[in-house]
């Protein structure tokens, strides 16, 4: 079993999920913590990996900047404690890796951005092109407009999620506990930690519990939720302990956790997940887009002879070869009408065809599922 543990150090996308209680102390931010954190991410950084952090925090530094009382907080007072302390949550972050030459990012979303179709592809795409350019996103939910009907409720969840939405392979929840147990130790002497879990089955579900710290709103039974999203994702997921101060570097080092092995890598996952979607429509392609779409490329909206249906973007669509059978699956990045106008045209006279400059694949290779 031990030979099937992920090795942290080698991840190619990393997202890291910290907790409130590990950021924010009595007196505020743990500053020294946070230092320590950062060190661990430029270190990913320079091995060429790409790091997303998934942080907690807003909330619990913004009610202690407004003197708000102890206790279950509003959803009015919730919101105006994450719009002051996003806002320093974010410099935080910025001025502790700014040395390491490292360039940050604030992207605030909420579960409407990774349910509607449309704007999960504008995350994506956004997070990938922040990726691309060797930037640090800082994720987390949008407080100040979120509610109680469309919020994840908890950052774990969020960052499985995230996980999920930018093709991660390890993902890594920072907490205060080293990872799931058949009971909770702290009640239960009997209690045997669990380092490996190669499959979420309902008796693995049933350990979850409550949470155990005052800041922090998720517990294990999130955890688990999380860990199902990720694996499901091909994304490997660690819980582990965070406090201390390069909690990365502890993780890699052999510190004792909880890995979620996932079922297949993410790009696998992505492709199922294409495949399995009731298409909206149909694109037709000549046997150059056919050959294309075989290589592994894109297809450009030169190679397209017909549209049928009515789509919009995010929409998946069958993808048809010349002589009508289905070569692929995948979610268009034009609606229907917008598909029509640019048939058969150039990358490059999109922008006068439409009036404006969008992306020049009408369906991205990552979007789609060769093959059916």
């Amino acid at each position: 079993m031990a030979a099937l543990t992920p090795d942290i150090a080698a991840a190619r996308r990393l997202v890291v999920k910290i907790g409130s209680a590990l950021l924010v102390g009595p007196d505020g931010l743990r500053d020294d913590w946070l230092r320590g954190l950062c060190a661990d991410v430029a270190d990913w950084r320079r091995r060429g990996a790409d790091v997303v952090l998934v942080s907690s925090g807003s909330i619990a530094l913004g009610r202690r900047v407004l003197a708000l009382p102890a206790g279950t907080l509003t959803l009015e007072q919730s919101q105006a404690a994450a719009a002051v302390g996003q806002i320093r949550l974010a410099r935080a972050y910025e001025e502790m890796l700014a040395p390491h030459g490292v360039t940050t990012a604030q992207v605030l979303v909420t579960l409407e951005d990774t349910e509607n179709r449309r704007r999960y592809l504008n995350s994506r795409a956004t997070m990938e092109t922040l990726l691309g350019l060797g930037v640090v996103p800082i994720v987390n939910e949008n407080d100040t407009v979120a509610t109680d009907e469309i919020r994840f409720g908890d950052n774990d969840r969020l960052a499985a999620a995230i996980a999920v939405t930018c093709g991660a392979d390890q993902l890594a929840l920072l907490s205060d506990v080293d990872g799931l147990y058949t009971a909770n130790p702290k009640t239960d002497p009997d209690a045997r930690h669990l380092p490996v879990i190669d499959r979420l089955t309902p008796e693995i579900e049933a350990m979850g519990g409550d949470p155990v710290s005052g800041l922090s709103k998720g517990g294990m039974k999130t955890k688990l939720m999380a860990a199902r999203t990720a694996i499901g994702g091909g994304c490997a997921m660690a819980i582990a302990e965070g406090s201390v101060l390069r909690p990365l570097s502890a993780v890699a080092g052999g510190a004792q956790v909880t890995w979620f092995l996932p079922e297949s890598d993410p790009r696998a996952a992505r492709k199922r997940w294409i495949a399995a979607m009731k298409p909206r429509g149909e694109v037709v392609i000549d046997a150059g887009a056919a050959a294309a779409l075989a290589a592994g490329r894109s297809l450009l909206p030169a190679g397209v002879t017909g549209i049928a249906g009515v789509f919009h973007r995010g929409d998946p669509v069958t993808i048809r070869g010349p002589q009508g059978a289905a070569l692929a699956q995948g979610l268009t990045r034009y609606d229907s009408t917008e598909a029509q106008q640019i048939a058969g045209r150039r990358s490059d006279e999109i922008g006068a065809i439409l009036g404006h400059d969008r992306r020049s694949a009408l369906v991205h290779r990552d979007d789609m599922a060769v093959g059916r």
